[in-house]
């Protein structure tokens, strides 16, 4: 039977009674006793300068298992309890973290505490430059890291229940008082550099010492698994030095592979500068993706103290290893050589502490910069994201299978009930209605990145209450409605009891010319006679789908042609409205979203108070809601195009073709590279009309609008478009969400009115700019 990587038969210093352990678990630990007849195997892990770490198996089940060492240990160090309870926390909570099974605080069973965790299969790096790994999955691998780090301090203590996990404020001045007697208690040498170090520490310590973050405590990249094919993150290893505190402290941790001195990297790798490795990410954009995750500045004024910081506590590690070397109880075959790394590294930490400037040219440091998020829109946007990759991304396969299982039953226009669970867990959370500011307290702006996220996963924004059309008819009932009708019809809506859908397109006219629509209503005393067909009408196949706003036209020639149109909230349930039939979108019926059917009206009389606003005001109405709705639509469709440029890339750098990952043919990597461009373009174009319309209203922002509704279907369905490219037939089939979401994007160079009458208003618009500036100047 092979072993398991990277171990060795068990130390003698660190030999324990395996038969204890073994009947300690069969009593103690679920599901390992169901292999009786099975020995268990104990290798040791040849890594780890700390916890002694072992690899378990017995039958088919394995397992981890992390102890203290024997014999005499320094003050405060080897704290496993701690590290059984935050890998307990993180777990439940969906970080990357092996999951923790038992813990044992009886030193009796094996001589110390113990904890065991499950077995993670995947890759660890020891040498930071990678080597053997191709270029492009390099950069890939380091860009995992530097997001799971932004995971991790995006947490709040409160929400992991670890608020006493650590003292809080004042981390750096603990942490340098901390090290500083480690290193006193362990020292076998004087050190001046150490010493000078200490003091230099001591007296710059940072103002902003108050950040209460989760800090890992030694975040680098061999502690870290990797997806044995992906660069993703599995899990994230050894946290004996997790506490509470300032989250520059892990960034600059992880950063230290940059500086290191030659002596550490002869010791742990044949490289002396990873800028030189092809693929390898510079340190600005290491510190760029990181802020970006965590929607913070880049702006890092004491990256210097930390980065000296960072390592100080390496080199009193170091130190803290060789004591242990002499006392025998080192868990590191290699132990004997870091003593002769204290001196190079707080000579390197000194050299680092006089620099005050490590980063040049810095981009913005995330998507909303030149735009800039308020703080609680940044909070929100993270809880999203943390959320959608907890529940949302998972929940996927069972909707899928969901649709595939009901594809011919009536049932397949119900929702899921894994939708239902959803949104219950999503309102507890507060993430609900995000898209009205008058609930949420977001603006445009703010909720325009939230809208993105939500956009890499078709049903996610329903899972929030944020799904069109029930957004833009919340809007309109929000602004436009009576006090009666918000109580009818808004309150459910924003509660998610019901759904509703817009009733404007028509099927014998051409919609484009909103003026041309025919659907008639005629006052009949105390009720309003509605007669017409409509189609398109998005969310109308819905079981939950019980009111409709229908746009209709008054037999009024006096009127102005955009002074004869009201919009009027018709049930579903009123005599005379019919569902037709559903209409495809290029195959699509979209049944998550309630379709889009042909709806006819006859002889439909709904009570004169359904009437929204007042006659003649539909085209007032209509371009209230429009401005708003035309960002989240593009944003929406920009997380599409994220998660096509992520499929894109995966896809190209898994496929061979005429010898060679697609990604190494130039055409394929002018299609990422122009994908990533139009993306920007689009993302910010956006982000400026949505900021025109928080400052400025929807009228001034008409153009920036306009031009959105464009530039953004455009520039998605080419990202789609390479996507399927890249993919082949398999772009086309249902394996990939591609062809389908193609058929939506697509949509919207109509649904929201033709590129052609956007390009038109937008010309208009911009030659009264021009003239209005040539007026200015003369």
């Amino acid at each position: 039977m092979a072993s398991e990587p990277d171990t060795i038969e068990v130390r003698e210093r660190h030999r324990f009674n395996q038969d204890a352990l073994d009947k300690y678990l069969d009593r103690h630990l679920p599901g390992f006793a169901l292999q009786p007849t099975q020995a268990l195997t104990v290798r040791q892990y040849s890594s780890g300068q700390s916890n002694p770490t072992f690899y378990l198996k017995k039958g088919l089940q394995t397992y981890v298992l992390r102890k203290k060492p024997h014999g005499p240990l320094l003050p405060q160090a080897h704290k496993i309890d701690r590290e059984y309870r935050v890998q307990k926390a993180l777990f439940e909570a969906g970080f990357p973290v092996s999951e923790p099974l038992l813990y044992c605080s009886d030193v009796s069973v094996i001589g110390t505490e113990f904890y065991v965790m499950k077995h993670v299969q995947g890759r660890i790096f020891r040498n930071p430059a990678l080597p053997g790994v191709d270029p492009a999955e390099r950069s890939a691998l380091y860009v995992a890291l530097a997001e799971t780090l932004a995971q991790l301090h995006s947490f709040s203590m409160s929400s992991l229940g670890l608020q006493n996990y650590g003292k809080g404020p004042g981390y750096c001045k603990r942490q340098v008082s901390t090290w500083s007697r480690q290193y006193q208690a362990a020292a076998h040498t004087l050190i001046p550099a150490m010493n000078e170090l200490t003091e230099w520490l001591m007296n710059n310590l940072p103002a902003d010492d108050n950040e209460e973050k989760l800090i890992h405590g030694d975040f680098r990249i061999d502690n870290v698994i990797f997806h044995p094919r992906k660069a993703c993150v599995l899990a994230v290893l050894d946290w004996e030095l997790s506490t509470i505190g300032h989250p520059l402290a892990d960034l600059s941790y992880m950063l230290t592979f940059y500086f290191w001195p030659k002596a550490m990297c002869l010791t742990f790798g044949d490289f002396e500068n990873l800028r030189d490795y092809a693929g390898i990410p510079s340190l600005e954009e290491m510190v760029n993706i990181y802020s970006r995750c965590r929607a913070t500045s880049s702006a890092l004024p004491n990256l210097n103290f930390f980065l000296a910081l960072s390592f100080f506590k390496i080199a009193s590690i170091s130190q803290g290893v060789y004591a242990r070397y002499l006392l025998g109880n080192s868990a590191a075959e290699n132990s004997v050589e870091f003593g002769n790394l204290v001196k190079p590294l707080a000579e390197t930490g000194l050299h680092l502490a006089k620099q005050t400037s490590f980063i040049t040219g810095i981009a913005p440091c995330n998507k909303g910069e030149l735009f800039r998020q308020s703080n609680y829109g940044r909070e929100v946007l993270q809880k999203v994201k943390n959320f959608m990759k907890k529940h949302v991304f998972p929940a996927e396969k069972a909707m899928l299978e969901y649709y595939t299982r009901n594809k011919n039953s009536p049932d397949v226009w119900k929702k899921p009930a894994v939708i239902e669970r959803l949104k219950e867990r999503a309102r507890a959370e507060g993430l609900w209605n995000l898209f009205l500011p008058a609930v949420s307290g977001l603006n445009q702006l703010d909720y325009a990145l939230i809208a993105e996220e939500m956009g890499k996963c078709y049903f996610a924004p329903e899972v929030f209450n944020c799904h069109a059309p029930d957004t833009g008819n919340m809007e309109v009932l929000h602004l436009y409605g009576t006090e009666e009708q918000k109580k009818q019809w808004l309150e459910p809506l924003l509660e998610g009891k019901i759904s509703s859908c817009f009733c404007m397109t028509e099927p014998d006219v051409a919609s484009s010319d909103a003026a041309n629509m025919e659907c008639s209503l005629q006052r009949d005393g105390e009720c309003y006679v509605i007669n017409g067909k409509k189609w398109w009408s998005s969310g109308a196949g819905s079981p939950d789908c019980k009111f409709a706003i229908v746009m209709a036209r008054h037999k009024n020639a006096s009127a102005s042609r955009y002074k004869q149109h009201s919009m009027i909230i018709v049930p579903m349930d009123t005599p005379g409205v019919q569902l037709i039939r559903p209409l495809s979108v290029f195959g699509y019926f979209h049944y998550f979203h309630g379709g889009h059917f042909e709806v006819h009206f006859y002889n439909v009389q709904v009570p004169a108070s359904n009437l929204i606003l007042g006659e003649g005001r539909g085209f007032e109405i209509a371009q209230g809601r429009l401005g708003p709705g035309r960002i989240h639509h593009c944003m929406r469709s920009i997380g599409a195009a994220e998660t096509a440029l992520q499929i894109l890339c995966e896809r190209s750098a898994q496929r061979v073709a005429f010898g060679k990952k697609l990604y190494h043919h130039e055409v394929v990597a002018h299609w990422i590279a122009e994908s990533r461009i139009a993306i920007e373009q689009a993302r910010l174009l956006t982000l400026k009309a949505a900021s025109r319309i928080d400052t400025l209203g929807n009228k001034e922002a008409r153009k920036e609008v306009a031009m959105i509704k464009v530039v953004a279907p455009r520039a998605v369905l080419k990202v789609i478009d390479c996507a399927i490219q890249v993919c082949g037939g398999a772009g086309f089939s249902e394996d990939f969400p591609l062809a389908e979401m193609f058929a939506y994007i697509r949509t919207l160079r109509v649904a929201d009115g033709p590129d052609e009458v956007h390009l038109s208003n937008i010309a208009k618009l911009e030659l009264l700019d021009q003239a209005k500036a040539l007026n200015a100047h003369l």
